[in-house]
């Protein structure tokens, strides 16, 4: 059975150009005592503004792997896929995100949840999670309130699982369900139960991405009370542990953090966490890699620093329509995002400084960053020419693809 490593790292590329710069920084962890693993990600919706096959993003990971020497496994993850789709994809990934967060609430059968309720009757009344403090009290209503909440969800989860396991073979491929994608956090009590269903429907996941309270807007730092989310991080640690020895799930079974991309107050909480618990862990980012693109380019000046303002310029006239996809993800408050005609006059020390994430920067502008994640849309429409561009200034690019990944990234999580 293909097993999944104790610490993985999601590392999305838009363009599929800098595979061997994220690597390097992998490798730098690596060397510094951090045994992390690759994941490149890359989801339906970004092939399709791209204009890329998942097949690429196999060729990418395969190319760096060989040429950087990479000894160790690395693994290409369709990421929040669902039955529509993952037909493109099986051919050329190992790891499959399933995303079920649409089917959560939607009608059940009351036999399924008549069952469900039969097979959970022993946890009714006072209930205890090992590691947790206190008591939790669950009434027969709160296990029909559960099965008609999750099991639609689990079922499709099941659904897509099967029909993945039937190309590919059980075992040669890991599983990822993901919950995150939704309005409302899960509590500790109805991850317990999402991972029966998922035990009882047979699905071997080896990481899950439930909802967690606060905002984890797209590019930019989390928003929310952060003893709030140390809590309840730890109490899903403990929920994971009991149900991997209820439901007989893999016991490497782990969280995973979805839009952990520049994440940094949540980073310390998680290593603490994880480290005091001896647990594994994997955080999946995407668009941090395409936003130091256009960093590289604006730090080359020139022809390169053109383009990017020229980038900017045209997602600020279409704000609207690049934003509205990633609506519920991002917090742009327009009165902050400069107008192109003061970005023509800026430096490119001055425009990367503002769009790169250091918040002690007096330059950082998040609202300016969001737009420019939401906007590879733009980049896209550049085709050949923002390609090439990327590959002339590969050498500066690479730098900061490298330096982001594990100065901001890795070593908030691991030191």
């Amino acid at each position: 059975m293909l097993t999944l490593e104790k610490y993985t790292f999601g590392i999305g590329d838009r363009f599929g150009m800098q595979a061997k710069a994220q690597l390097k920084a992998l490798m730098m962890a690596g060397e510094a005592g951090i045994p992390v693993v690759p994941v490149w990600n890359k989801s339906n919706r970004e092939h399709q503004i791209i204009h890329s096959k998942p097949g690429d993003t196999r060729f990418e990971a395969d190319m760096a792997v060989k040429e950087m020497n990479w000894k160790y496994s690395h693994y290409v993850d369709a990421d929040h896929i669902n039955m529509n789709n993952v037909d493109d994809f099986i051919e050329h990934c190992n790891y499959f995100t399933i995303d079920v967060a649409d089917y959560i609430g939607k009608t059940s059968r009351y036999d399924d949840i008549d069952q469900f309720v039969s097979d959970n009757l022993k946890y009714t009344g006072e209930f205890i999670i090992p590691g947790i403090k206190g008591s939790f009290y669950i009434s027969q209503q709160d296990l029909i309130h559960a099965g008609s909440k999750f099991f639609p969800a689990v079922q499709e989860a099941a659904r897509i699982y099967k029909h993945i396991a039937k190309k590919k073979g059980t075992g040669n491929f890991i599983t990822e369900i993901s919950m995150d994608e939704v309005d409302e956090a899960q509590n500790p009590i109805e991850l317990f139960f999402i991972l029966s269903m998922l035990g009882k429907e047979g699905i071997p996941l080896q990481t899950i991405a439930p909802k967690f309270t606060g905002r984890f807007n797209k590019g930019i730092d989390y928003t929310g009370d952060l003893d709030h989310f140390a809590a309840e991080f730890e109490q899903d640690l403990m929920v994971i542990d009991m149900a991997v020895k209820e439901f007989h799930l893999p016991l490497n079974l782990k969280l995973s953090v979805n839009s952990g991309s520049d994440k940094f107050l949540i980073y310390p909480v998680m290593g603490k966490l994880i480290r005091e618990y001896d647990k594994g862990l994997h955080i999946k980012t995407a668009g941090t890699t395409w936003l130091e693109e256009i960093i590289g380019l604006a730090m080359a000046g020139g022809e390169a620093l053109n383009l990017a303002k020229s980038i900017y310029a045209r997602a600020y006239l279409r704000k609207e329509e690049l934003c509205k996809p990633y609506a519920t993800v991002i917090d742009i408050r327009e009165s902050e995002l400069p107008v192109p005609v003061i970005t023509e006059s800026w430096s490119g020390e001055k425009f990367a400084s503002t769009l790169r994430h250091e918040p002690g920067n007096e330059n950082y502008n998040p609202s300016f960053r969001q737009l420019l994640h939401v906007g590879y849309k733009v980049a896209a429409e550049y085709g050949k020419v923002y390609v090439n561009m990327v590959k002339k200034y590969s050498h500066i690019i690479s730098e900061q693809v490298t330096e982001n990944i594990y100065e901001r990234h890795l070593k908030r999580l691991f030191e």
